[in-house]
């Protein structure tokens, strides 16, 4: 019996906005670590006081692409500029439609001669495979499940591990007995660590510097273990599932752009060679904005701060479709900074017996795999919120976001529309609620000046004017 294909499943779902937001998935989980090791406070405090390790070798796919088309294949998908790009670098991936819409990011790692390795969520890597099949290319692709997907989840091809913080140095010094080499961002180099060889890519994720490290799953325990011995000295905190959701606050990365491919001709085929066990037939929406159709969730690269990122010296997937929205006004990424007295109102609420707004939860407080709430200036739809979670560090609530050119400003006063309409969605996570306004202030994106500074290379803070 042949397995159903996403586009046969959208063909008898009816509207595809109504089907994302009652789909019965909460949002994504981050299995294989506890949800807190101490509390997710102190946590939280520790990647901006100390150092942190967060385990990465469970909630992401991997998919290694090798072979002599590998690069022009990667080329042929990307936006990003591929020009100087050689081994022991990594990147930000970036593929759209053929519309110009972003199907999602991953972090590209050029490993070796023809041998690359994405890592993030599914939707790229499928997008990725897919090409790989169906075109004319050289090139072998091999895909490593996350933890949750896969039938033996003890077990991956490789560990991944960010070691990060004002103490991460002085970790990674102790633990490799020597001076770390000096690297620029998405750089990368050989350590060794306990007598194991190491990959380390200069890399940061909650605002704070740091190094991603990678190798084989045999040497799991062994990086790991030394890791935690040389940071004891230094206050090193292990990370767990439930902080872990909240890191992209504070360092302003969007993790959540919805795949843009539920509709349009030039994805239709990837629809069809697409299974209903895929990302994106099980991918959940949540928050206050409902637009018409499927269109208005999909983000361009402006949007999601990657303008710098689009290079149009060379021919890829999307070109025509960017070069022509160049040069139009784009949604700028920012912070909200959310009313604290607005945000005690809504938990308040909860100590009501009816008229309760929805729930907010700490320090995470996103309940859909792709959130989308609006914002609003007078009443008015001027952008869209997606994520959401309070930062023990700031003290605030804060959501990314991204607003209309004209309400970018630090110092705008703007509201979020809270909750879904019509009491909620059928979604598990979604309880029976009333909508509200929270007001917020525009601040930068990242929100962390730390942030700010260490990421000085990077896309991060390098927002078209």
């Amino acid at each position: 019996m042949t397995e159903t294909t996403l586009q046969q499943m959208l063909d008898t779902s009816g509207d595809i906005v109504t089907l994302l937001r009652n789909q019965q998935t909460g949002p994504n989980a981050y299995p294989g670590v506890p949800a807190e090791y101490s509390n997710w406070r102190a946590e939280q405090q520790a990647w901006s006081k100390t150092c942190v390790l967060f385990n990465q070798s469970f909630h992401m796919v991997d998919l290694s692409v090798e072979g002599p088309d590998a690069l022009a294949m990667l080329n042929h998908l990307g936006v990003n500029s591929f020009k100087g790009f050689v081994p022991d670098r990594a990147k930000q991936f970036v593929p759209v439609t053929p519309e110009g819409y972003v199907i999602g990011d991953v972090i590209l790692f050029y490993l070796d001669e023809n041998a690359f390795n994405l890592v993030g969520r599914a939707p790229v890597i499928e997008w990725v495979e897919f090409h790989a099949a169906t075109g004319d290319w050289d090139v072998t692709v091999s895909r490593d499940e996350r933890t949750a997907a896969r039938p033996d989840p003890e077990t991956r091809r490789s560990y991944r591990f960010q070691l990060q913080g004002p103490n991460a140095m002085q970790t990674l010094e102790k633990a490799m007995g020597q001076t770390p080499p000096e690297l620029k961002f998405f750089h990368m180099a050989r350590l060794t660590i306990a007598g194991a060889e190491v990959r380390a890519l200069r890399h940061g994720m909650a605002g704070q510097p740091g190094y991603e490290l990678f190798g084989p799953w045999a040497d799991y325990d062994t990086v790991r273990n030394a890791l935690i011995e040389a940071g004891k000295e230094f206050g090193l905190a292990l990370v767990g599932g439930r902080t872990y959701a909240s890191n992209t606050i504070e360092s302003g990365w969007i993790p959540s752009p919805l795949p843009a491919t539920y509709s349009g001709a030039g994805t239709q085929a990837f629809r069809e060679w697409l299974k209903t066990n895929s990302y994106e037939a099980k991918a959940s929406i949540g928050g206050s904005y409902v637009p018409d159709s499927v269109e208005g969730y999909y983000l361009t690269p402006w949007d999601l701060g990657y303008g710098p990122f689009v290079k149009f010296d060379h021919d890829f997937i999307g070109r025509e479709a960017l070069e022509a929205m160049a040069g139009r006004p784009h949604r700028k990424k920012v912070t909200l900074a959310l009313d604290t007295e607005d945000v005690m109102r809504v938990i308040s609420s909860q100590f009501a017996k009816d008229n309760r707004a929805k729930y907010i939860d700490f320090p995470s407080a996103v309940y859909a795999m792709h959130p989308y709430d609006q914002v609003l200036k007078d009443g008015k739809l001027v952008g869209l919120s997606t994520w959401i979670g309070y930062s023990a560090n700031e003290g605030r609530m804060l959501t990314l976001a991204m607003v209309d050119a004209d309400m970018a400003e630090p110092g705008t006063e703007v509201t979020l529309l809270w909750g879904e309409p019509d009491g909620g969605t059928r979604k598990p996570t979604v309880e029976r609620h009333v909508q509200t306004e929270i007001k917020a202030i525009v601040s930068p994106a990242p929100y962390s000046e730390v942030a700010r500074d260490s990421y000085a290379e990077s896309w991060r803070n390098r927002q078209p004017a």
